[in-house]
């Protein structure tokens, strides 16, 4: 479809692109990689004709639509968001008045064989058939289902595009984009400004597309599920594989190694050659010899090995003190903005070492609720606080919490304190800061700096309560795994606000879904929770299908209804598997204990063991036990939860 051919872009005399060429076909759904700066938003401002390459050329056929939703965009728009979103069907009224002329011209024509009237029955046909496509029949309802998916109420559509933040007004851009169905979509980091459930819906939107899409993200677990071919770029080249992102990132640790072999041995034969040249350099009877070698090493293609960044941030956050067990309860709690009410008679218990993921659509109260945690918004009801809890807090908009003014190195040396403040330099270093950067004022500094100098104040004061909201929006992937890391090895309470599930997964034990001014608790963790959404829709729609057909007894619905039942029989045999499991384990653990126990209490023996040993192996077995325990019951209120369906 789309031909790109010996692309070059020179910036500041370095080659961004290098005679660099590839196709997008149809329906292809590319995945554009690399580094920062490496030039994918460049790429898709040329593939988008807003910029034009230096050499080379993009071929694209006449009559190809393209959709780019760029990272940003500002908007003037005093229409309501309805309104501002039934603009993208500004090709369906054009087309509607072409369809008009066209069919009163074949009407008066009376030359029915004429090459003339040929052409004019196959411009409607044309027109018909792109008007079928982009939804001319539905423009009203295809709106409102777009806008729907992407997270507006439809109470929200009456409002005014100009009261709307810079992330929802991006929103609307994506629906115009999904509604004007262009053959190609390119999307430079869509996934920014979405919540969980939005994301999941523009996934399905993607991977049902009739064109092709290139798309630009961090969110791993986006880029698997929709796309089939990633496309490298690396040191001005192209490196294309027929593969979605886990699979492009083993490819490419393979195609590392072999790009590292053929180096090395390029290598020893430039060393051999420059041997040969350099003794016999002065013998006559070797002259020959020697500048068939010069010869040969200067055609030579040198194998450039790619320069790997080998920084990265590396921390582990400091041990958390001591907490009492219940570390939050709420009580009744509610918040309202004026007549906006956010949240409503909220009621939770957090036990400490809980790791908690607040997940809900844009809006639902995410980020209030942690704010109110943190006493920085007033509230009603109460907040009763754990003995000892020490909170850290990394906000969403954590770059306005930095005082512009002060340079990365004030930043941290301000509230250092003791020994600490020894390690200030090391600790920035940590965080890439080093050499003259540390001198930089907090206000030049970028969104992805800010949000690596924040992280490093949270090292300074031990907490036991982190709660972060949306740490991951300006890290990269290997930014993103580090902390991830570090947030496993994290010994204290974790709440946790985010809509990178990848990043989620495995982090927490319970979901807080927030819906409706309300919190519903979730046990397990993030994919858990998504299977029983997923599973919880498939319900409804059952019961939506069944209330409007039931008369007509269609097969599908009896399917559904089927595979629900199915899928429910399944995961019940499993949980009860577990639990039998467990079962075991718990048996297997008393008996030890008691081994263990008998030993330790048997006095004429005391001189032939060593107490110690046993004594340590007897709490580790207690500890093991009480763990047990906890998984037992956890896994039994799982298994009432589903028999209750």
């Amino acid at each position: 479809m789309i031909s790109v051919n010996n692309l070059s872009i020179h910036f500041t005399g370095t080659d961004l692109f290098s005679n660099v060429s590839f196709l997008v076909n149809d329906k292809d759904r590319i995945g554009l990689v690399g580094k920062n700066g490496s030039g994918k938003t460049t790429l898709l401002n040329i593939i988008s004709r807003n910029l034009i390459p230096q050499q080379g050329e993009v071929v694209i056929p006449s009559g190809t639509s393209i959709g780019y939703l760029r990272q940003e965009m500002e908007t003037n728009s005093q229409k309501t968001i309805f309104d501002e979103a039934l603009t993208a069907f500004n090709e369906t009224l054009k087309l509607e008045s072409k369809i008009r002329k066209l069919n009163t011209e074949i009407a008066e024509r009376t030359d029915y064989e004429s090459r003339e009237y040929d052409q004019l029955i196959h411009q409607l046909t044309d027109a018909n058939e792109r008007f079928q496509i982009i939804g001319g029949q539905s423009m009203e309802g295809e709106t409102e289902k777009v806008l729907s998916g992407l997270g507006f109420k439809n109470s929200d559509f009456s409002r005014p595009v100009s009261e709307l933040s810079s992330g929802w007004q991006m929103r609307i851009e994506l629906a115009k984009i999904l509604l004007q169905k262009p053959d190609v979509i390119l999307l430079d980091e869509p996934t920014n400004h979405l919540d969980i459930e939005s994301i999941q819906w523009l996934e399905e939107f993607l991977i049902n597309y009739f064109g092709a899409v290139v798309l630009v993200s961090h969110d791993r677990a986006f880029l698997d599920n929709i796309t089939k071919r990633t496309v490298e770029i690396e040191l001005g080249k192209i490196y294309d594989y027929k593969a979605s992102y886990s699979g492009y990132a083993k490819m490419r640790e393979e195609r590392l190694e072999r790009q590292m072999a053929a180096y090395n041995n390029q290598q020893n034969q430039v060393r051999q050659i420059e041997r040969f040249i350099e003794r016999f350099r002065y013998k006559n009877t070797k002259s020959r010899q020697v500048q068939s070698k010069i010869k040969m090493l200067n055609k030579l293609d040198e194998i450039e090995i790619e320069e790997i960044d080998q920084s990265a941030i590396h921390f582990r956050f400091p041990p958390a003190p001591r907490s009492g067990k219940v570390v939050i309860e709420g009580i009744n709690l509610g918040k309202a903005y004026g007549e906006l009410q956010v949240l409503k008679d909220l009621n939770f218990a957090i036990i400490n070492r809980d790791r908690i993921a607040f997940v809900g659509k844009n809006g639902e109260g995410k980020t209030t609720l942690s704010r109110m945690i943190v006493k920085e918004l007033e509230y009603s009801g109460t907040l009763k606080y754990g003995h000892n809890v020490k909170i850290g807090y990394f906000a969403q908009n954590q770059g306005d919490y930095l005082d512009p003014d002060k340079t990365v190195f004030e930043t941290i040396d301000d509230i250092a304190a003791g020994d600490i403040r020894k390690q200030v330099r090391t600790i920035l270093g940590a965080f890439l800061f080093s050499g003259d950067t540390i001198d930089k004022k907090v206000k030049v500094l970028s969104g992805g700096e800010k949000s690596r100098l924040s992280l490093a104040k949270l090292l300074l004061t031990p907490s036991n309560l982190l709660i972060l909201d949306e740490p991951t929006n300006h890290l990269d992937m290997q930014s993103k795994d580090i902390l991830k890391n570090a947030l496993l090895q994290y010994d204290g309470t974790l709440i946790i606000v985010s809509h990178d599930r990848d990043f989620l997964q495995g982090l927490s034990n319970k979901v807080f879904e927030f819906r409706d001014q309300s919190i519903k608790e979730h046990l397990g963790d993030i994919y858990d929770f998504l299977e029983y959404r997923k599973l919880k829709s498939l319900q409804q729609l059952e019961k939506a299908k069944k209330s409007g057909n039931d008369k007509k007894g269609q097969p599908s619905d009896r399917k559904l209804s089927y595979e629900l039942k199915k899928q429910l029989e399944r995961d019940i045999r499993k949980v009860s598997s577990q639990i039998k499991k467990s079962e075991e384990g718990i048996e297997k653990l008393e008996i030890e204990i008691q081994g263990k126990s008998e030993i330790l209490s048997n006095t004429a023996q005391q001189e032939n063991i060593d107490f110690d040993k046993v004594s340590q192996e007897y709490n580790s077995l207690t500890k093991n036990l009480e763990n047990e325990m906890s998984n037992w019951e956890l896994l039994h209120i799982k298994l009432e939860e589903m028999k209750q369906r």
